[in-house]
């Protein structure tokens, strides 16, 4: 399958190599010139504009920043909208809020262009080794046409509904990891605070119903205050936002993710918006007056 793929950044650069990888044609955007020869040089062809990409494309796939970038691309001035053709499918990759997929989606369908909402889950790290989770939002066979190709840059990939629910799911998804990390952040601040070592608690508890995934990617980033960003706060941020939008309009009240949505949003204000989302324990090290890398480094020296 000729695929087109726009929006080359953290996520997507690899998540491009992988199509490629795994024997796709792949025709990608100019826009970022640097990462579109590196692309090039593996195999990737490269078009001026989403246009020019869905015109030769059987699939088009979008990893960008937000909802108004999405919507640019699919609908404005030579966006994927100006080059449709029959059989012509649109992946949106991208968290953007729900609604916005639908009225986007709504949009193409008047060009023939049928849409799924695929946004993906795993950061930097299971972009890079195609281990994403991917959660799908459209028509169940238009599903089934490109669940294979979206399989080469994923380990999971599941239909959850109807155009929207793949948003849906990943803003659950966004909910549970924030809540996580500020719960790791606290662990960690409170075992430093009361003097005992972070590396030994998490050493002590990652094996037990405290383990999981957030656990696992995000301590030792904390540890080592290696705030390189995998997913950044503002991002993060974004996520949420959207996440309680779509709260309040079905009545379901999420006090958690607001209060962490109030930590991450001080972080930004103190210029830590470029940050990974696990620089969120920061803003526990502020209030404590403590560090856990500083606790580390003295507990660890002789």
């Amino acid at each position: 399958m000729k695929v087109g793929f726009i929006g080359l950044g953290i996520m997507g650069k690899p998540m491009a190599e992988n199509l490629i990888a795994a024997g796709h044609q792949v025709v990608v955007s100019s826009q970022n010139q640097t990462t579109a020869a590196e692309l090039a040089a593996a195999g990737a062809t490269v078009a001026e504009t989403p246009k020019q990409i869905a015109e030769q494309a059987d699939l088009v796939i979008t990893m960008l920043p937000n909802s108004p970038d999405v919507k640019a691309v699919a609908l404005g001035a030579d966006g994927i909208i100006e080059g449709a053709h029959t059989g012509l499918i649109f992946v949106d990759m991208t968290s953007i809020a729900p609604p916005v997929a639908r009225d986007i989606s709504d949009a193409l369908a008047d060009k023939g262009i049928a849409m799924l909402d695929a946004p993906v889950s795993g950061g930097e790290p299971k972009a890079i080794d195609g281990n994403l989770s991917v959660m799908v939002g459209g028509d169940k066979p238009v599903f089934d046409k490109v669940k294979d190709v979206l399989s080469a840059m994923a380990a999971s990939v599941v239909y959850v509904g109807e155009i929207g629910a793949g948003n849906i799911a990943k803003l659950a998804n966004q909910v549970i990891v924030a809540l996580n990390i500020a719960a790791v952040s606290e662990a960690l601040v409170l075992a430093g605070k009361a003097g005992v070592s972070p590396d030994a608690v998490f050493a002590a508890i990652r094996g037990g119903l405290a383990g999981s995934t957030v656990l696992e990617a995000k301590a030792p980033m904390m540890l080592d205050h290696n705030f390189k960003p995998g997913f950044r706060i503002k991002l993060h941020m974004k996520d949420l936002v959207n996440a309680l939008d779509t709260s309040h309009g079905v009545g379901a009240s999420l006090p958690l993710t607001a209060s962490v949505l109030e930590m991450l949003t001080a972080l930004e204000a103190a210029g830590h918006g470029g940050d990974d989302h696990s620089g969120l324990v920061q803003y526990y090290e502020t209030l404590a007056k403590t560090s856990v890398e500083t606790d580390r480094a003295r507990r660890e020296s002789p």
